[in-house]
């Protein structure tokens, strides 16, 4: 689930063949997801779901040495964060600390996780040093309590110092529609609006300080942000309007007007416009709150001395813990006693409860129903799946789509940019526009200040992604990045495992046919004794039906898997083989003589393994693995979104053609080897399909990892969730559909802000730098502008919110 990243300390390393070396013999570990080696530093920087002393022993075996560097992850809070332009300046100052690994910004939650063998001293000093304070935050819950907190603080603050603006700025807005009389020509009159210019400027200090301190300290950090833009806006009508006050024979009768009023509405608009913004951010991160709100805070857990609650952070492995009706569950365990239905939809999606009784697995954060169960604790703390889901929901909302890369490279250099737009508008204006001319171009430049909005860009894609991340989380979909989500909207095709995807996973054994002189119970009885050994679906269901029948299982001796194709052993001093038949051919078997026999089964969707004792043919054991109720419907939906589907399966040819042509899949190929599935993966992208690789298996781990998109059904090895880019939690395809039609309306979400934010910013500040005045006469008043800017940051939140309402296709 979520990335563990781990640093080593290399020696004999020398050149590029070492790094080339090094790289391969990590990437060939079960659940390493990316290497990066540096050979400057003698350093490999390794992703992914292994222990330590297994990254050491794999550098080792490769001829070098290594050894473990502390890797620590912070989760820092800096509530000054607000666009893309302070991402960018945090990224680049946390980045540049020593030690430092990696950096994920989350706009939406203003949080940054750092991952490196650095304390936390040098990164909370880093943000300090650019004017972007930062606090780490221990527990999740305590921060999200106080961010709620600061947040409505904050809200009722902004409202409050709206009020006090618009308080003053709408009379005076009305006294100038009404009267006219916005000029200073007398004494009366400068006297009057002096006092309204120490009105204004309290307002100013009082309800625009937050903008004048945040422009202040970006100056002191030779940088810019909204915050230079408002102050530079408001600041510059404010003195212009005083100047005319204090000194008004120093200006031409025409240029004697006051925009105080334009000071005052424009700084009430923008508290106003943050106000809606910080409401519509808190929709957004609902999620995440949703999951955090599935944490237990106590078990009761089974003592020598009685029973005792407890806090679950002090809850081991290997403790049992009861669980009564009604309550949910602590800590992912396996249930010993009881039984009992348990609601795991909050986690799956799946609506049904699920009944659990001794031997079954129980997770965090699912609701037991009206039985009580004892559980052993197995995984606690982090290790939970309720907090791996949680901590790779924050992973993926901390993650950029390539579509925002464009946004983000302007929205950095945005302000600087109007600015230098303001002061050339307004220096046209004033060398050629009408008189009079520095009226003209105080507002021409207040007014391109003012309607310029970098937030909007910079959250465009941020929140959608949030959003949707967290959504795809309600419907039992763990999403690891939001390029995921980018490239499953552009699927043309999408390739599915049998075992366990298409069918249910549960094979049995439904007939013995034997052959030559052994009788069925010897033939069943021989093949589940090579089958205890091995781990796969199907051997389960061999062994299970010898022991149902009461057969004596021998212990096999020698056993091997051989790989696509089956196992062999030695059992009673015999060499027994049980597989498919390219396993019979490599070891010159005659299976002819069972030829009708297996035909027939395949027709019928079965699985044959063909048994062989001392080389000769002994029988065939069938087994049946049930098509998924709502595989075919599934199937259906992928086909009415434009997509191809095709199944890659090791069955033989007969039995995986039975399959096909009842679900429906466009193409199959059968008997294909784990490596083999890659390669098709890769022939499908040489031909331009953008390509997804649904299974649950080890065996397509480096399919999920090869394929444009994995995508895991959650039922599957954890090796295989690794490998994967998005986890279904449900075993069900309609998932994989699901999937599709959430990060289509995503983009569609993405597409929509970044075209309003484009759309309002090439439009909006040409025009307010005056390009329609020939036209019509008219200049856009700077309140206009600034109620603009200040509602199209609130227009991007919503259009993201929208998502919520997002609802998948399943009948």
């Amino acid at each position: 689930m979520p990335n563990n990243h781990q640093l080593l300390a290399l020696t004999g390393v020398s050149c590029a063949g070492c790094v080339s070396r090094i790289e391969k013999a990590l990437q060939a570990l079960p659940g390493v997801e990316e290497v990066t080696v540096n050979l400057a530093e003698r350093t490999a920087q390794v992703a992914g779901e292994v222990s330590g002393p297994t990254l050491v022993s794999a550098v080792e075996s490769a001829g070098y040495g290594a050894s473990l560097i502390a890797v620590e992850a912070y989760l820092i809070a800096v509530p000054g964060m607000s666009c893309a332009g302070c991402v960018r300046k945090i990224e680049q100052a946390l980045g540049n600390v020593t030690g430092v690994q990696r950096v994920l910004t989350n706009l939406g939650e203003r949080e940054v996780t750092v991952t490196g063998s650095v304390g936390v001293a040098p990164l909370l000093a880093s943000l300090s040093a650019i004017g972007y304070p930062g606090e780490v935050i221990d527990s999740e819950e305590l921060a999200r309590k106080q961010r709620q907190e600061q947040e409505q603080q904050q809200y009722r603050h902004l409202l409050r110092h709206m009020v006090i603006a618009l308080g003053l700025g709408i009379p005076l807005m009305v006294w100038g529609m009404v009267t006219g009389e916005m000029g200073v020509n007398n004494t009366t009159q400068q006297w009057g609006w002096g006092i309204v210019g120490a009105l204004t400027f309290l307002v100013l200090w009082f309800s625009g300080g937050h903008f004048f301190r945040g422009a202040w300290k970006a100056l002191k950090h030779r940088t810019a942000t909204m915050d230079s833009l408002v102050a530079l806006g408001t600041g510059a009508a404010w003195f212009y309007s005083m100047l005319v006050v204090l000194f008004p024979e120093l200006l031409p009768a025409a240029a004697r007007h006051v925009y105080f009023e334009a000071s005052a509405m424009i700084i009430g608009m923008i508290n106003l416009g943050q106000a809606l913004e910080i409401r519509a951010r808190g929709k957004t991160s609902a999620a995440i709150q949703r999951l955090l709100g599935l944490q237990v805070k106590t078990a009761r857990v089974v003592r020598d001395s009685g029973e005792v609650d407890i806090p679950v952070e002090q809850i081991q492995a290997g403790d049992i813990i009861r669980v009564r009706p009604g309550e949910a569950i602590a800590v992912d365990g396996l249930v010993t006693e009881g039984s009992s239905r348990v609601d795991e939809s909050m986690l799956t999606g799946e609506p049904v409860p699920v009944m659990k009784a001794s031997g079954d697995t129980v997770s965090a954060g699912t609701m037991n129903g009206n039985g009580a169960l004892l559980f052993r604790a197995e995984r606690v703390g982090r290790d939970t799946a309720l907090a791996r889901i949680i901590a790779m929901v924050r992973h993926a909302q901390s993650t950029k789509m390539p579509v925002a890369r464009l946004a983000d490279r302007i929205a950095s250099v945005f302000v600087p940019v109007v600015m230098v737009i303001a002061l050339f508008a307004a220096m046209v204006w004033y060398f050629v526009g009408p008189a009079p001319a520095v009226a003209h171009a105080l507002v021409v430049a207040v007014t391109v200040l003012l309607i310029a909005c970098p937030c909007a860009l910079g959250l465009a894609t941020p929140m959608s992604v949030m959003v949707a991340v967290g959504k795809a989380a309600e419907y039992g979909m763990l999403v690891r990045s939001g390029e995921a989500l980018q490239k499953a909207s552009r699927l043309t095709t999408v390739v599915l495992d049998k075992t366990g995807t298409i069918t249910e996973g549960r094979p049995k054994v439904t007939m013995v046919v034997p052959h030559a002189s052994f009788t069925e119970s010897q033939v069943l009885a021989l093949a589940a004794g090579l089958e205890q050994a091995s781990e796969h679906p199907l051997a389960e269901a061999i062994v299970m039906a010898a022991r149902e029948k009461g057969l004596p299982v021998a212990p096999c001796g020698q056993f091997e898997a051989v790989t696509g194709s089956g196992v062999k052993g030695v059992l009673d001093n015999r060499s027994v083989l049980l597989g498919n038949t390219r396993l019979m051919q490599g070891h010159g078997v005659d299976i002819s003589a069972l030829s009708d026999t297996s035909a027939d089964l395949a027709a019928k969707a079965q699985t044959l393994m063909y048994l062989a004792v001392d080389n000769q043919l002994a029988g065939i054991v069938s087994v049946a693995d049930p098509i998924r109720e709502d595989s075919a419907a599934a199937i259906q939906r992928l086909h009415a979104l434009g997509i191809k589907v095709m199944m890659l399966t090791g069955d033989n040819h007969v039995t995986a053609e039975a399959v096909a042509r009842q679900v429906g899949i466009d193409a199959f190929y059968a008997e294909v080897l784990p490596e083999d599935k890659v390669t098709h993966i890769r022939r499908l992208q040489e031909q331009g399909e953008v390509t997804a690789m649904t299974g649950d298996g080890i065996n397509d781990a480096p399919a999920l990892a090869r394929a444009d998109v994995g995508l895991a059904i959650g039922a599957g090895t954890d090796v295989a969730i690794e490998a994967a880019d998005i986890t279904l939690m449900r075993s069900s395809l309609h998932s994989v559909a699901d999937a599709v039609e959430l990060s289509r309306a995503t983009l569609k979400n993405i597409k929509q802000n970044l075209f309003g934010a484009f759309i309002y910013n090439t439009l909006g500040i040409p025009v307010a730098a005056g390009v329609l005045y020939p036209l019509t006469g008219l200049l856009l008043s700077p309140v206009v502008a600034g109620t603009a800017m200040a509602f199209s940051s609130v227009t991007v939140v919503s259009n993201a919110n929208r998502l919520r309402f997002f609802k998948p296709g399943t009948k």
